[in-house]
């Protein structure tokens, strides 16, 4: 077969997975009028599940940020066993099913969880709340941002390192002053990526936090829940989730 005749079968199988990949989210715009989509926005259960879904999603990346950043920096410059089984453990929620880490957090934090009991001695409770919302989205989310910033650390010219202690930085001078101001873009784009995948968390959250209107219904919740009466409702919550996700899309490509 000559050059150009896998060149054009190439070309055919390319196109057929980009409308494979682009049929969906056209069909979903298709389905939507104006009046529709206004409809929605102004249902009972848009609101509080939105309103959830920011508030949380704001927290967990919070976290994600002020934890996972350090941790990256420490992974950028590790090439031992323990910085291997770290990447390992790192990455695994984004491998495991989302329903799986549900049961996995439950079994961890939940009542008779392993550290849900301690919790539950001091008449503290996670499952079925607002903070499980926030561990679940922290628990999927977090391999995003490590990763992009793991990239972005490693970016940096070692030299930059070496001119900084030379001029008497601590360790955490160079993160703070010179790693972290140096990889900004990089950071963001993971935080970007790390919000959006906290945005759309559906399994994790249902097994974890339950679906509870206007307690811990979050917005891919809502979806769940409007499928069962009312699909022209939960065709809207998922358009506006794809707006966002190509909102981020746009915003990353400028970084």
């Amino acid at each position: 077969m000559g050059t150009q005749a896998i060149r054009f079968v190439g070309y055919i199988f390319g196109a057929a997975l980009l409308g494979l990949l682009a049929l969906p989210v056209t069909s979903l715009v298709g389905a939507i009028s104006v009046q529709k989509f206004l409809a929605g926005v102004y249902h009972p259960l848009f609101w509080p599940a939105i309103s959830l879904s920011l508030r949380t999603t704001i927290l967990s990346i919070g976290f994600v940020v002020l934890l996972g950043t350090p941790l990256a920096w420490w992974m950028a410059h590790q090439t031992s066993r323990i910085g291997r089984l770290t990447t390992v453990v790192v990455h695994l929620p984004i491998i495991m099913p989302p329903a799986v880490v549900g049961v996995a957090l439950l079994q961890a934090f939940g009542r008779k969880g392993w550290f849900g009991t301690l919790l539950s001695a001091q008449g503290l409770n996670v499952s079925f709340t607002v903070a499980a919302v926030v561990i679940a989205q922290m628990t999927v989310a977090a391999p995003f941002y490590v990763q992009a910033s793991i990239q972005a650390f490693k970016k940096i010219s070692p030299d930059v390192w070496v001119v900084a202690r030379s001029l008497g930085a601590s360790p955490i001078e160079v993160f703070l002053r010179v790693g972290v101001p140096m990889a900004i873009p990089g950071l963001i784009s993971g935080v970007l990526l790390a919000w959006a995948r906290a945005l759309g968390e559906f399994g994790a959250t249902l097994v974890f936090a339950g679906n509870r209107v206007g307690h811990t219904q979050t917005l891919p919740l809502a979806i769940f829940y409007a499928l069962e009466s009312d699909i022209e409702l939960a065709l809207v919550f998922s358009l506006i989730l794809v707006l966002v996700g190509l909102v981020v899309i746009l915003v990353i490509s400028q970084w």
